[in-house]
């Protein structure tokens, strides 16, 4: 009796082809934009609105308590990482900035926490994103 050997790649399964889901590249992007809304264009209503106010909420309160809204810079570290977390907030960043909001000197004890407020919307959102993501590859329901 001839022995046959099994090279490597017939003995592992071959995947099946996955169709592209354009809804991938769609959700993070609109959810960057409008914070929640990566989870509205999948229909996760209930998550997505929570979400948005969440985020929302955060941001104007850290406007409110005179946070201040980084600006792109190659200064500081915590200024570079201060900026990052702002401009996780997507389009609230550039209305911020298109309004010229959170640019003035922080002068109270509270525009620091509206600054750390703010930041924290920002991280908050980029956590969205990733989140839509993970739901628009199937990873998670």
């Amino acid at each position: 009796m001839a022995k046959t050997e099994i090279s490597a790649s017939e003995a592992r399964p071959r995947e099946a082809a996955v169709p592209f889901n354009p809804m991938i590249i769609v959700a993070p992007l609109v959810g960057w934009l409008v914070p929640g809304a990566g989870h509205l264009v999948q229909r996760r209503w209930i998550r997505g609105l929570l979400l948005m106010v969440s985020v929302v909420l955060m941001f104007s309160l850290g406007l409110a308590m005179n946070g201040k809204v980084y600006q792109p810079n190659a200064g500081d570290l915590l200024d570079i990482l201060g900026f990052v977390g702002d401009l996780g907030t997507g389009g609230l960043y550039l209305l911020s900035r298109f309004q010229e909001w959170g640019s003035a000197a922080i002068a109270a004890a509270a525009a620091n926490y509206g600054t750390i407020f703010i930041v924290a919307a920002g991280l908050l959102n980029i956590m969205c994103v990733v989140d839509a993501y993970h739901i628009a590859q199937g990873r998670k329901q």
